[in-house]
C-alpha cells in the first residue's frame, strides 16, 4: 500500500512538473507574441499587418497540435505513456531554445520568420501530445473518486508555466529597450534548456501506468486507435472539442489579444495588464484544483457551466477595465476570466474527457479532441483583430467571445454521458456500456 502511494505521488508530481514546463516553453511565445516578435520579424509591414502575422505564427503552433495528438495520441496507446512523455518534453525543449537562438529579420531577411514558424510548428507538436499524456499520467494513477482532483496535477502545470513565463518576460522587459530587443527577450527562451533537462529527468524514473499496463498483458492494444473512437463515439468527441474550444478562448483573448489591446491603449503600457495576467495565473493554481475537486463531488458538468457563464459576462466590461487607469478593475478582470471562469471549466475538462474514453483508446481520443478545439481557439485573436479593424468600438470581440462560451456551455450540457465522477474506471470490456 505505501509503495502504491509513493508510486501515485511520484505519477503526480512528474506530470505536475512536465506540464509547468512545456506550458512555461509555450506560452513564452505569446507573450514575446504580444510584446516584442513584431518589429523583430515582420519590420516591413504596417504596424496593424505586423499584429496579424505575429498572432498568424502564434495560431501555427496550435495548427500543430492536432497533430501532436494524433502522431503521440497514437504511440502513446500502443507503445505506452511514460515514453511518449519523454518525447514531447525534448521536441518542446529543443523548438523552445532554438527559439532564442534564432537570427532576426534585420539580420537574414525573410528566412528568419520562416525559421520562427517552424520552431513554433515543432512547439506545437511537443505540446498537442504532452496534454493528454500528462493527464493520463495523473488520473491513471489516481485513488478512487478523485480523478477530479489528480487530473488537475498535470492542469496546474498551464497556470505555473504562464506565471513563470510571464514572470521571466516581464523582468527582462524591464531592461532599456534597445537591449532588450538586441538580446533580453532571448534569456527566457534559452533558460528552458535548463528547465527541460529537469523534467526529462522527473519522467525517467516513473513507472508506467497501472491501466496501459493491464492492456499490454492482456494484448488489447488497438491498431489504429483514433480510428475506433472517431467510429464509435465521435459525438464525445464534437462536444469535448467544442468544450476545449471554450476552454482555449479565454486563454487566447487573454493572453494575446487582450494583452496586446491593453498595453498598446491602456494608461500603464504593458506593465499593469502582465501584472493583472500574473494575479490571475497565480490564483489560478490554487482555483483549479479546488473547482476540480468539487466536480469529484458534484459532478463535470455543473462545475464548467459557472466557469463558461464567468467568462461570458466578464467579456463586455474587460474592453473598458483592461484600458482603465484603476489598476484594481485591470487585475480584477484577468481574476474574474483566469482564476473564475477559466479556472472552472478548465480545472473540470480533463476529467470530464477522460471519463468518456475507455483505457485502450484514451490518449488518442483526449489528445485529438482537447488539440481539436485548442487550435480552433488558437483563430480567436486574429478574428478579433480582423472584426475590430472593420468596424468602430471593441463590442464585436465581445460579441464573439460570448458566442464562443455559450456554444462551449451547450456542448457540455449536451454531450453523452460518461462514466460519474464519484465512480471507478472500468476496463474496456465495461467501458462501451457505462452510463452517467
Amino acid at each position: 500500500m505505501a509503495a502504491m502511494r509513493t508510486s501515485t505521488r511520484r505519477a503526480l508530481v512528474a506530470s505536475t512538473v512536465g506540464s509547468t514546463i512545456e506550458w512555461y516553453d509555450f506560452y513564452l511565445y505569446s507573450t514575446a507574441a504580444a510584446l516584442v516578435l513584431g518589429p523583430l520579424f515582420f519590420p516591413s509591414t504596417s504596424p496593424s499587418a505586423g499584429t496579424l502575422a505575429v498572432f498568424a505564427t502564434y495560431a501555427a503552433g496550435f495548427v500543430a497540435r492536432p497533430l501532436g495528438g494524433l502522431v503521440v495520441g497514437h504511440f502513446g496507446d500502443r507503445v505506452g505513456r511514460k515514453s511518449m512523455l519523454v518525447l514531447t518534453l525534448l521536441v518542446m525543449g529543443v523548438a523552445t531554445f532554438g527559439i532564442g537562438l534564432l537570427p532576426t529579420y534585420e539580420q537574414v531577411g525573410p528566412w528568419a520568420p520562416v525559421m520562427l514558424v517552424v520552431l513554433r510548428v515543432l512547439q506545437g507538436i511537443g505540446i498537442g501530445g504532452e496534454w493528454g499524456g500528462g493527464v493520463l499520467l495523473a488520473v491513471e494513477n489516481a485513488p478512487e473518486g478523485r480523478r477530479g482532483l489528480y487530473s488537475s496535477g498535470p492542469l496546474i502545470g498551464f497556470p505555473l508555466g504562464l506565471l513563470a513565463s510571464t514572470v521571466v518576460f516581464g523582468a527582462v522587459s524591464t531592461l532599456p529597450r534597445a537591449e532588450f530587443l538586441d538580446w533580453g527577450w532571448r534569456v527566457p527562451f534559452l533558460l528552458s534548456v535548463v528547465l527541460v533537462a529537469l523534467g526529462v529527468y522527473v519522467r525517467v524514473g516513473i513507472a508506467e501506468t497501472p491501466e496501459f499496463a493491464d492492456i499490454r498483458a492482456a494484448d488489447r492494444i488497438r491498431r489504429v486507435p483514433a480510428l475506433t473512437v472517431l467510429r464509435t463515439r465521435w459525438r464525445h468527441v464534437v462536444c469535448g472539442a467544442l468544450a476545449a474550444l471554450g476552454v482555449g478562448s479565454v486563454v487566447s483573448v487573454y493572453t494575446v489579444y487582450l494583452l496586446s489591446f491593453a498595453s498598446a491603449r491602456g494608461a500603464g503600457g504593458s506593465t499593469l495588464p502582465l501584472t493583472g495576467l500574473v494575479v490571475g495565473a497565480g490564483l489560478q493554481c490554487l482555483s483549479v484544483p479546488f473547482y476540480a475537486a468539487l466536480s469529484d463531488r458534484v459532478g463535470r458538468k455543473p462545475v464548467m457551466v459557472f466557469g463558461y457563464l464567468v467568462t461570458a459576462a466578464t467579456a463586455v466590461p474587460a474592453m473598458t477595465w483592461l484600458t482603465s487607469d484603476k489598476p484594481f478593475l485591470v487585475v480584477l478582470t484577468f481574476v474574474l476570466a483566469m482564476a473564475v471562469g477559466h479556472g472552472a471549466a478548465y480545472g473540470c475538462l480533463a476529467a470530464f474527457l477522460v471519463d468518456r474514453f475507455p483505457a485502450d483508446t484514451r490518449y488518442s481520443a483526449i489528445a485529438v479532441t482537447y488539440q481539436v478545439g485548442a487550435t480552433a481557439s488558437s483563430f480567436v485573436p486574429l478574428v478579433a483583430t480582423t472584426l475590430v479593424g472593420g468596424v468602430k468600438g471593441t463590442w464585436p470581440v465581445a460579441a464573439l467571445f460570448i458566442g464562443i462560451a455559450c456554444t462551449a456551455c451547450l456542448a457540455v450540457l449536451l454531450a453523452p454521458a460518461g462514466i460519474p465522477a464519484g465512480k471507478p474506471l472500468p476496463d474496456k470490456k465495461t467501458a462501451n456500456s457505462a452510463v452517467g
